[in-house]
């Protein structure tokens, strides 16, 4: 097992280096309030505000970390293999109530008029990987599904 992080692609790259700059902002916005905690001043409630503060930051400053980690370890991705799912593939399937949908299979989560399935999400998961034809079973809310695929594109982004 490698400790590099895996390519990404560079629609990916984009959205998670302009999600790190808006934290940063968000970040720095909640730490000019954050008082010294040596001071004593103000009631329970004032202590309460400040915690909720404190906590908000520590969440924001691992998610910074964890984005600065990502996109400094990761190279770019190629191109998706045309014959297997793989992160910017464009995959129509059909799932088992006989519905079709082509969905575009992502690492972020863009602004994008397809549908997107994320590469972590249950059905992004079985998907990847697979080709034309493949059924594949994942977890839905209701339970375990099934889908097929149906037809394989790259994207060109």
């Amino acid at each position: 097992m490698t400790s590099q992080a895996a390519p990404i692609s560079d629609d990916a790259r984009q959205a998670l280096e302009r999600e790190l700059a808006v934290l940063r902002e968000e970040r720095d916005a909640i730490a000019a309030t954050v008082r010294d905690p040596s001071t004593d001043v103000g009631d329970y409630a004032d202590r309460a505000d400040e915690l909720r503060r404190a906590t908000e930051l520590e969440r924001l400053d691992a998610r910074v970390d964890g984005l600065a980690a990502r996109l400094r370890g990761a190279g770019t991705a190629g191109p998706p293999d045309p014959d297997r799912v793989g992160i910017g593939s464009s995959v129509t399937v059909e799932f088992a109530d006989g519905s079709r949908e082509r969905v575009d299979i992502v690492e972020v989560v863009v602004p994008s008029d397809a549908p997107l399935v994320t590469d972590d999400s249950p059905l992004g998961k079985a998907l990847l990987g697979r080709r034309v034809g493949d059924r594949v079973e994942y977890s839905a809310p209701d339970g375990d599904t099934t889908a097929r695929i149906v037809s394989l594109d790259s994207r060109t982004s």
